[in-house]
């Protein structure tokens, strides 16, 4: 085989990477009861879950309270894994 007919078999074509599995990882919606939800119960207890002070203004065991306030979460939620996982949650609202 000439050293032409190899280099067109390693081509990498933007079909793949539209298909491969990194792709679809970042088009999936966060699950609010798996992922959102217990970020706000490791940081926003018991305030703001039942029984809390603030609970009936505010529930954050809610993903309508959670897309409501959007961003301004983030005086609170300051690690960037966190903040990218709602950001995520909040687009796909």
């Amino acid at each position: 085989m000439c050293g032409r007919s190899q280099r067109s078999a390693l081509r990498v074509t933007p079909s793949m990477l539209t298909t491969s599995p990194l792709a679809s990882v970042s088009a999936t919606k966060p699950d609010f009861e798996k992922e959102i939800k217990p970020i706000f119960q490791s940081r926003c207890m018991p305030c703001h879950f039942q029984g809390g002070k603030v609970y009936d203004k505010l529930p954050f065991d809610k993903p309508e309270t959670i897309s409501k306030l959007g961003t301004k979460l983030f005086t609170r939620i300051k690690d960037e894994k966190e903040q990218r996982m709602i950001r995520e949650f909040l687009a796909a609202q």
